[in-house]
């Protein structure tokens, strides 16, 4: 995705957001109960950490087994480096990115072919829903990227409509149109905007 003067989205603030929270995570918190109803914040730890090890590598066009799993194939967890690695392929992902190059041919995430520009949408799209997740279940305030959030915003919004969305990212929850920008992009999610831990 390009801004009008051709530059393209820095996942950088985004992904620092994503770090800041993660670092703030207790590990008396790593077994609770997340957004994502098969995740504990260990597991959905493990998945942001997949991902970014992913998208990464669909930015660099570095395909194999990292770009060809599904997500769902397996349960993701953390090892113990954990607190080191997140934010170092955080960091990894952001500057694959940064390449002007990533946005542009084609390239693969979770097995599935993707035009650069969609695949970097769908990175954008996971950074800002899944720091959502992270922060409703550790319980620490979220500010994403304006940019990023922006950018998810209006991915999700083109996604409605489309017969094979609900299979990726749940019924859409109805938000009042003058909620702020996040709780409408997390309800075009298929999260409840309201959740909370249990």
């Amino acid at each position: 995705m390009t801004d009008p003067t051709g530059t393209t989205l820095d996942l950088g603030p985004q992904t620092a957001v994503l770090a800041r929270l993660a670092a703030g995570v207790p590990d008396d918190r790593l077994a609770g109960p997340t957004p994502c109803p098969r995740y504990t914040v260990r597991n959905l730890l493990g998945h942001l950490t997949g991902l970014a090890v992913a998208f990464r590598d669909a930015g660099r066009k570095e395909l194999g087994a990292t770009t060809d799993t599904d997500p769902g194939s397996t349960l993701p967890d953390i090892g113990p480096g954990w607190r080191e690695e997140l934010p170092k392929v955080l960091d990894e992902l952001a500057e694959a990115w940064r390449d002007p190059a990533a946005w542009t041919g084609m390239t693969r995430a979770g097995g599935v072919g993707l035009p650069g520009e969609v695949a970097g949408l769908v990175a954008v799209d996971e950074l800002v829903v899944h720091g959502w997740d992270l922060a409703r279940a550790t319980g620490q305030e979220y500010v994403p990227d304006p940019a990023a959030l922006s950018a998810c915003h209006a991915f999700l919004a083109e996604s409605v409509g489309d017969p094979g969305r609900d299979a990726i990212f749940g019924p859409v929850v109805d938000v009042p149109a003058s909620a702020p920008l996040l709780d409408r992009a997390v309800g075009l999610s298929g999260r409840d905007p309201g959740w909370t831990p249990r």
